[in-house]
């Protein structure tokens, strides 16, 4: 082949190659578009009480790195978790009359007085139950859940009945309805069968 040959045939790959870069150029911008443009794929939201939860585990941690000396999550016990409902108090929205108001046992008294507010035993309850099961999905377990204690519980009975006392709001237990031989319900705490305004649920302090 002549040079004048070698010199066409590198021509023409130079040509061949300036027209195909175009169209790569061409398909890698389109390729990239469609990468930037594609949505990200959607984060699965939290439900109010997951959301709640995650909330409450990260008060109850800060508290503990709040002692002086810190106190680490492995070292907690029913102790700290009393202390940290005690704590809790302050941020309560509930009037809790003391002995000697005379309020003391009204559910609606005509006037105010400089009884303290304090978290109401129901919300206790329910930020208790939201701890103790945070605590095992964070690698705690059963045997050593400091939410689930003899004395956490004695607690919450203890803040129950004295703002039942304090507030004249009874809390009734919800009774179990059985079923008669002929499949009626009966209630034992009406006396009938199938009878009354069927109120049967928890009559529990009100959250305010």
């Amino acid at each position: 082949m002549s040079s004048t040959d070698k010199g066409n045939d590198a021509q023409g790959g130079s040509s061949s190659s300036s027209r195909a870069s175009p169209a790569v150029a061409a398909a890698a911008a389109v390729a990239s578009a469609s990468t930037s443009n594609r949505a990200p794929a959607p984060q699965q939201q939290l439900s109010r009480y997951e959301s709640q939860k995650r909330r409450d585990w990260n008060t109850f941690c800060q508290y503990l790195g709040n002692q002086r000396p810190p106190v680490a999550l492995h070292q907690c016990n029913s102790s700290h978790v009393l202390e940290f409902l005690r704590y809790m108090d302050q941020f309560g929205k509930t009037k809790v009359h003391v002995q000697g108001c005379a309020f003391y046992g009204q559910p609606e008294p005509p006037g105010s007085c400089t009884c303290p507010l304090k978290q109401a035993w129901g919300s206790l309850d329910a930020l208790i139950g939201r701890l103790r099961a945070a605590y095992e999905e964070n690698g705690g377990t059963p045997e050593t859940n400091p939410f689930a204690g003899g004395a956490i519980r004695a607690y919450l009975r203890e803040v129950r009945e004295s703002q039942a006392k304090a507030r004249g709001v009874p809390y009734r237990k919800k009774k179990r309805r059985r079923k008669n031989d002929d499949g009626d319900d009966h209630d034992p705490a009406k006396g009938g069968r199938g009878g009354g305004d069927g109120s049967t649920s928890t009559s529990s302090i009100p959250i305010h």
